[in-house]
């Protein structure tokens, strides 16, 4: 049966008009429309008298923001309420019309308004009361964006009286996508890029213009297409005349072209260009280089929005190559793009490899080593792109000093939309929530308020440039980014780029209603889950300020601790048998504490003021230092990883009252994330709690870590074709073992007596999905089957509708990245029953097993 649901959404009580509709099951969707599905109401037809009948876009041209925006109209009116509506070009009767244009065209064509609006550029006017619709923007975009707003609306089922202006908060509002020319992503989790393959821009830039469509919904008005790790190939004629192409399929939605730059391509024997012995950002010739290849991307691209760039960092050159400064490099880019009004972003991210050995060396002190002593020596078009925090992308991390520290010198705070370091896709992390205590940080600057928000606007210091920068990385996935869900991320990043005040589970819930439905047990229980998603993922990946404690050395996606420390690359934890923590203070290690301002310096120099999330970031402690919640480090270490998994246990359960409430396609391939987040999250509990008990030798008061009453381990069962096999690192394999087969064309059987007590239990076999096979498992009970399948990134959920693909980056390795959990339900045990495995390997993938798990009902491993 249908659900009644009103939907509420007022915003003036006097004027409200409230839509009650029939939400009826969706029909399959593969996610590709995201937010702009314009469902259809039902019952929409009733409500025809109060929307408009004509649509007046005020400008001619095909490839007008103005044009596409009354385009934009009549499809969506159309498809969500079912009224068709006339498109106009030039004056009609305003009467029961939807007038949208440059508020200068609107002022042309109907006279001035009573009140003008107060618009700078990109913003708009909206108002619905009276008989006309009026959007009007300061220019074409930002027409086209009151054009989505109202849009938004009457997606909604909000018909709401309302008339305000909308500006945005900062000028930038860029994606960057780290595609390589080879059609690859560079930590992209959704397939191929859409833009590059074989070293060249594609023919068929049809999703271009769906991401264009997408990105202008939110408020974005430009995109980054290539990696920061730059290939100077993309300067050839060929991929020059390419992005003019991307950039006119683009410029109808308002969005811009940028490119990175690989700083030595005159060097580089680019094809088409001269050829220099020298990138030295001061010698004419490397000058006259840079001006001369601007000069023919403008040609092609008139309104490119700029250059990103990123420079003597993790070894790509740049200026201090030859003894230069950043700001002499980022300003050789920043003169050549000035003619045109282009924009150097110049990333921050530049650090050296360090001594580990070395108690003062410290990563974090990096960006402001290199960029404070030269603030006010960076050109007006350059704006420093900073990381959200002094590392990268962490699951925790304090606000960067750096947003301080250079008031001279425009700013814009680089997010990470794709989950690099957080669970990739495959965990669920709604983001926003962690960008918000950035965002929202008071960095008392002076002893005022510094709001991070106001310093990256440009308003705290006031400048004229700032922003922000997403890295998003979408593919050719139907998903865009890999995940339905995590594109509330995508959503909210361009919602919050425009007005960073909003609130995290406003915008979630406002996507949700867009994406899935207005359901309210729709609405609440993806609300409960997305908003319990980040704090579970910090729990149970890397708590008290400790970052996420992944393998920082392979992929970035499963738990390796080990990898933190005894590296050049600074994410330290410097945790041994007794201690644990990074010693970041002015008093006693490594200064980094005196970066802030006096008042936050403060703070996190006193480790009696420094909050518990963040206590590791910045003192060296004992595992026995009680925290201000009165538990012990080591303590609080175990509990909160199993708390994380606890909860990362009822996301799929949550999921699964959804059935039947959202369209079976997008239900099925949320729910085998949320099944396969649910095992994950438990090698990651697993992996980081004994890794911890291991090096310190202190017990779980709980008498949790290390005792698996359930468990059954692999290395334990009669094995016949199996071989046992140490897991490395160890902390990746229950009991620190898995078993392999004796050959890659050997076919293992591990088999064991059933002890427990009879009765119906969770059958949960912990196995290693490797990359370069694709092994086959069979369990059965008295050599009945109570389930197979085929290790490939592809399980099955139960018996739902085939395979789904997993996009982490995988792993060639038995470790924590590779390591998987299917789970049989409700499966009947007799006490003296045979279970058994047959593992069949291929490739040059041995079948690995871990472990089963006999979990009576409603029991966690």
């Amino acid at each position: 049966m249908p659900t009644l649901v009103t939907v509420y959404e007022r915003e003036e009580p006097a004027t409200a008009r409230f839509i009650t509709h029939i939400l009826c099951l969706a029909a399959a969707e593969n996610g590709l429309a995201a937010w702009l599905r314009y469902a259809p109401l039902q019952g929409g037809e009733h409500y025809h008298a109060s929307l408009p009948s004509h649509i007046v876009a005020l400008n001619t041209s095909t490839t007008s923001p103005v044009y596409v925006a009354g385009q934009e109209l009549q499809q969506g009116i159309q498809s969500i309420y079912g009224k068709q509506c006339n498109v106009h070009h030039s004056y009609w009767d305003a009467g029961s019309s939807v007038v949208v244009g440059t508020l200068d065209e609107y002022t042309k064509a109907y006279g001035s308004l009573s009140n003008t609006p107060d618009l700078i550029q990109d913003g708009y006017w909206l108002s619905t009361e009276g008989s006309t619709v009026q959007i009007l923007g300061m220019n074409e975009r930002g027409a086209l964006y009151g054009a989505f707003a109202y849009l938004s609306m009457l997606a909604k089922g909000n018909l709401t009286k309302v008339a305000y202006a909308s500006n945005p908060d900062a000028p930038v509002r860029w994606t960057n996508e780290w595609d390589n020319l080879d059609g690859s992503i560079e930590r992209g989790f959704a397939g191929n890029s859409n833009w590059f393959a074989n070293g060249v821009i594609v023919s068929n830039l049809t999703r271009t213009a769906e991401y264009a469509r997408l990105l202008t919904s939110i408020g974005i008005n430009a995109v980054v297409v290539n990696n920061v790790n730059a290939n100077a190939s993309l300067l050839t004629p060929q991929n020059i005349e390419g992005l003019g192409r991307i950039a006119d399929v683009m410029r109808p939605y308002g969005v811009q072209v940028g490119i990175s730059l690989f700083f030595s391509s005159p060097t580089s024997g680019v094809q088409g260009q001269a050829n220099l012995t020298t990138f030295d950002p001061i010698d004419e010739s490397v000058v006259t280089w840079w001006t001369n290849v601007t000069d023919q991307i403008y040609q092609q691209v008139p309104d490119m929005a700029g250059y990103l760039v990123k420079a003597n960092s993790e070894g790509q050159p740049g200026p201090l190559t030859y003894n230069r400064t950043l700001a002499q490099g980022a300003n050789l880019f920043a003169k050549a793009l000035q003619p045109y009004g282009g924009i150097v972003m110049f990333r921050a991210f530049v650090y050296n490899p360090l001594n580990e050995t070395d108690w003062y060396a410290d990563r974090a002190n990096a960006q402001i080593q290199f960029f404070k002593p030269l603030d006010g020596e960076f050109d007006e078009n350059v704006i420093i792109q900073i990381k959200y925090g002094p590392i990268d992308f962490q699951v925790r991390e304090p606000t960067s000093p750096l947003f301080a520290n250079i008031p001279k010198s425009n700013t814009a705070i680089e997010l990470q939309v794709t989950q690099e370091y957080l669970g990739q896709q495959c965990h669920l992390v709604y983001l926003p929530p962690l960008w918000k205590t950035i965002l929202d940080f008071d960095l008392r600057v002076d002893n005022e308020s510094s709001l991070v928000r106001n310093i990256v606007s440009g308003q705290r210091f006031n400048h004229s440039l700032g922003g922000y920068a997403g890295v998003v990385n979408v593919g050719t996935n139907d998903t865009w980014i890999g995940s339905h869900m995590a594109m509330s991320n995508l959503y909210a990043f361009g919602r919050l780029a425009w007005d960073p005040t909003q609130d995290p589970q406003n915008l979630l819930q406002e996507w949700i209603r867009l994406t899935f439905s207005a359901d309210q047990s729709v609405i609440n229980t993806m609300t409960q889950i997305s908003m319990e998603s980040w704090p579970a993922y910090e729990n149970y990946s890397g708590n008290l300020g400790e970052q996420t404690l992944t393998d920082i050395l392979y992929t970035h996606f499963g738990p390796n601790p080990q990898t933190q420390d005894n590296t050049i690359w600074g994410q330290w934890t410097r945790a041994d048998h007794t201690t644990i923590g990074m010693d970041r203070t002015v008093s006693n290690g490594t200064g980094f504490s005196g970066n802030y301002p006096p008042e936050i310096a403060q703070m996190y120099e006193n480790i009696a003021t420094t909050p518990d999330n963040l206590l590791l970031w910045f003192h060296h402690v004992n595992y026995t230092r009680l925290l201000h919640s009165g538990q012990t480090v080591i303590q609080d270490f175990y509990d909160q990883h199993y708390a994380g998994a606890a909860t990362a246990q009822t996301f799929a359960t949550m999921w699964e009252s959804l059935k039947g409430k959202i369209d079976d396609e997008r239900y099925y391939d949320q729910l085998f994330r949320q099944v396969f987040q649910a095992g994950h999250s438990l090698v990651w509990r697993d992996a980081i709690s004994n890794f911890y008990h291991n090096i310190s030798g202190i017990p779980d008061d709980a008498k949790r870590v290390g005792n698996h009453p359930y468990r059954i381990e692999a290395e334990n069962m009669q094995l016949d074709g199996y071989m046992p096999y140490a897991v490395i690192p160890f902390e990746a394999a229950s009991n620190y073992t898995a078993i392999v087969t004796s050959t890659n064309t050997t076919t293992g059987t591990a088999q064991t007596m059933i002890t427990c007590p009879s009765g119906t239990y969770d059958v949960a076999v912990n196995y290693f999905d490797q990359f370069g096979g694709a092994s086959h498992f069979v369990v059965s009970l008295n050599n009945e089957t109570i389930g197979q399948w085929t290790s490939n990134l592809k399980p099955w959920i139960g018996n739902s509708e085939g395979p789904r693909v997993l996009g982490h980056t995988p792993s060639i390795y038995i470790d924590g990245h590779s390591a998987m959990r299917i789970t049989f339900s409700n499966v009947t045990v007799t006490k003296g029953d045979m279970l058994k495995i047959v593992g069949t390997p291929d490739g040059t993938e041995p079948a690995p097993l871990d472990y089963v798990s006999l979990l009576p009902l409603g029991i966690i491993d």
